[in-house]
C-alpha cells in the first residue's frame, strides 16, 4: 500500500530544507510565519541565543479570520514591534509556504512598515 503524503508533510520538509541555510542572529532575527485555518502567528527569533524577540498573531490582534487581511495587520504590527526594539534588517521564513496570498501580504506589509528583507 502505497502511503499519501499531505500538504502539511510537504510544506514541513520544504520548511527543513530551508532552515539549513536560513538562520537569524541578534542582528538580524529570522521572522518566521505559522498559518493555521484560524490564525496567523510571526515570530522574530535569534537562532543563536535560541530567544523569541517579538512576536505577534492575528488572535491577539482581535481579528478572527485567517485572510489576507489578517496577514496585513499581523505584518503591520510585528514590523511596528521591530522597529521600536530598534530592528530594521530580518531574514524571511517563510516556513516552506508558497509565495503568494497570506505570505505575501504579510511579508509586503511588514516591508511597508519598516522591515527590510
Amino acid at each position: 500500500m502505497i502511503k499519501q503524503v499531505s500538504k502539511n508533510d510537504s510544506r514541513q520538509k520544504r520548511h527543513l530544507r530551508i532552515r539549513k541555510i536560513v538562520t537569524g542572529t541578534a542582528e538580524r532575527p529570522r521572522l518566521s510565519v505559522y498559518r493555521s485555518n484560524t490564525a496567523i502567528y510571526v515570530q522574530l527569533i535569534d537562532d543563536v541565543n535560541q530567544k523569541t524577540l517579538f512576536s505577534a498573531n492575528s488572535k491577539e490582534l482581535g481579528l478572527k479570520a485567517s485572510n489576507v487581511e489578517s496577514a496585513v495587520a499581523v505584518g503591520k504590527a510585528i514590523a511596528e514591534k521591530a522597529t521600536k526594539g530598534g530592528l530594521t534588517n530580518v531574514v524571511f521564513d517563510r516556513s516552506g509556504y508558497l509565495y503568494h496570498g497570506k505570505i505575501k501580504a504579510l511579508a509586503d506589509a511588514a516591508r511597508e512598515a519598516g522591515l527590510q528583507f
